[in-house]
């Protein structure tokens, strides 16, 4: 008896930690039980927290302090954009706020990269990010382990940190590199086939729209 009153005492921070992880796992598999999973759900506080913890834990210590190798230029920031309009903006938008049809329903939903929580992280945490990718997100590792690579990984980083910044004009030109779609491409077709004069496509028993539809 004495020995297990030693062992509570010597242990009883760990015991109750144990406890309340016990209990917390228990409140989490009761409350999906109950609402099920849905990727539609916001990402509660708890789990926001957690995930931008594990993302910095995750970020190899070394790379965390890495400084832009690739100079600040007109040309390195337009290749950035180009990248990025082809890329990225599927999930991120060209404006990097994340309001397109895939970023706003991923789980956790694509991140505001004009944002402070976003902006706020090293360039050595962005580049690892954008190379590596955050396990049990929507987001890819990028790039591969070459020279070449890296440095187009850079350049991303470059534009992300001009983002908030990006005028009007830039965002009209990143739509023309945005990639298009099959369906887009055949609506397209469709246009041109009507102003030809030819008769347009259908699509399931249902004409296709003659309205061109650029990708966001």
């Amino acid at each position: 008896m004495n020995r297990l009153t030693t062992f509570l005492r010597r242990h009883s921070f760990a015991l109750g930690a144990l406890v309340l992880l016990v209990a917390l796992g228990a409140c989490c598999l009761s409350w999906i039980v109950v609402h099920g999973i849905s990727a539609r759900d916001q990402p509660t506080a708890a789990e926001s927290i957690l995930a931008r913890a594990l993302r910095h834990a995750a970020t190899p210590r070394a790379a965390r302090n890495l400084a832009n190798p690739v100079p600040l230029s007109a040309v390195a920031l337009e290749e950035g954009r180009m990248h990025w309009a082809d890329h990225c903006a599927l999930c991120h938008g060209n404006d990097g706020k994340g309001m397109t049809e895939i970023g706003r329903n991923l789980y956790p939903k694509a991140p505001d990269m004009t944002a402070a929580a976003t902006q706020g992280l090293n360039d050595g945490e962005l580049f690892s990010i954008i190379k590596n990718g955050v396990r049990l997100t929507g987001m890819p590792a990028w790039g591969d382990n070459s020279s070449a690579g890296d440095e187009q990984s850079w350049k991303l980083v470059l534009f992300i940190r001009h983002l908030p910044m990006a005028t009007q004009e830039e965002l009209d030109q990143m739509r023309t590199m945005n990639p298009i779609s099959p369906m887009e491409r055949q609506e397209a077709k469709a246009e041109d086939d009507f102003l030809n004069g030819t008769e347009a496509p259908t699509v399931g028993g249902t004409p296709t729209p003659t309205a061109r539809k650029e990708h966001r």
